[in-house]
C-alpha cells in the first residue's frame, strides 16, 4: 500500500462516486462514474456515462436520472468506463493521493465484483464510516444529503455523481478540522481506524437485529469492501 508514512493531507484527494443499476453491489453495473482530483487549488473533475449493457431499473433511474435509453444512446461501453475508472484510481494512489469514497464498502465492492481482481493499494477515506465512528450516538440519517446538512456542505444535485464526489471530499475536509487527530494518521493507521471502527459498528447493528428476532447474517462487517 502506498502513501502510508505521512499523515492524511486533505489538500491532496481523489474523490470517486458511482451511480449504478442496483443498490446491491454484487449485482450493480456502472451507469456514471465521477472522478475528482483535488491537488492543492487545482480541481479536475470528469464524469463518464456508461451503457451498462442491461436495462436500468425504473427505481435506479428515478434516483440518478439516467434511463436505459439515454445510457444506450450517449454512454460509452461499460467495460471502457470500468477500466478507465480503475486506472485513474490506481494512478491517484501512485501519485500519493488519498481516495475519498462515501460508503466505500459499496463502491469498492462494485469495482471488485465487476473486475474480479480489484484490490486496494492505497489509502481510503470514507466520510460515512468516519462519521459513524467519531459521532456514533448522533440521531438522524447519515445519507450524503443529511451529512451535507450536518457539516454545512453544499451538495448541488444529489445523486449526480460529480456533485456527490465533490460533497464527499468537502465533508472529509471538514471532518479533519473537527477531529484533527485524523489528519495526523498515516495511511496505514487511517485504514486500520476505519476498518476496526466499521467492524465494531456493524457488529453492534447485527447484535441489535438478533435481539429484535431478525436475521443478522446479511450485515457486512468488512471494510473497505464486502467479504
Amino acid at each position: 500500500m502506498t502513501n502510508t508514512s505521512t499523515g492524511f493531507d486533505a489538500t491532496r484527494m481523489f474523490s470517486f462516486d458511482l451511480e449504478t443499476t442496483s443498490a446491491n453491489p454484487l449485482e450493480a453495473r456502472i451507469v456514471t462514474s465521477a472522478l475528482v482530483r483535488i491537488d492543492g487549488r487545482s480541481v479536475d473533475a470528469v464524469e463518464h456515462l456508461a451503457d451498462p449493457g442491461i436495462e436500468i431499473p425504473e427505481g435506479a433511474a428515478k434516483i440518478h436520472g439516467i434511463t436505459t435509453e439515454k445510457a444506450r444512446a450517449e454512454g460509452r461501453p461499460h467495460d471502457e468506463v470500468l477500466a478507465e475508472t480503475v486506472q485513474q484510481i490506481k494512478q491517484a494512489w501512485a501519485d500519493g493521493l488519498t481516495l475519498i469514497v462515501f460508503n466505500a464498502s459499496y463502491d469498492l465492492t462494485v469495482l471488485r465484483q465487476l473486475t474480479g481482481d480489484f484490490t486496494v493499494t492505497g489509502p481510503v477515506f470514507d466520510p460515512y464510516t468516519v462519521d459513524r465512528i467519531k459521532d456514533p450516538y448522533r440521531k438522524g440519517s447519515r445519507t450524503l444529503t443529511a451529512m451535507c446538512e450536518h457539516y454545512g456542505v453544499e451538495l448541488g444535485n444529489a445523486h449526480e455523481a460529480t456533485a456527490d464526489a465533490l460533497a464527499a471530499a468537502r465533508i472529509a475536509w471538514k471532518q479533519t478540522r473537527k477531529w484533527p487527530e485524523i489528519s495526523r494518521m498515516n495511511g496505514g493507521e487511517l485504514m486500520e481506524f476505519q476498518a476496526v471502527g466499521y467492524h465494531d459498528r456493524q457488529s453492534d447493528f447485527a447484535r441489535y437485529l438478533e435481539g429484535q428476532g431478525k436475521d443478522p447474517s446479511t450485515v457486512n462487517t468488512s471494510w473497505p469492501m464486502q467479504g
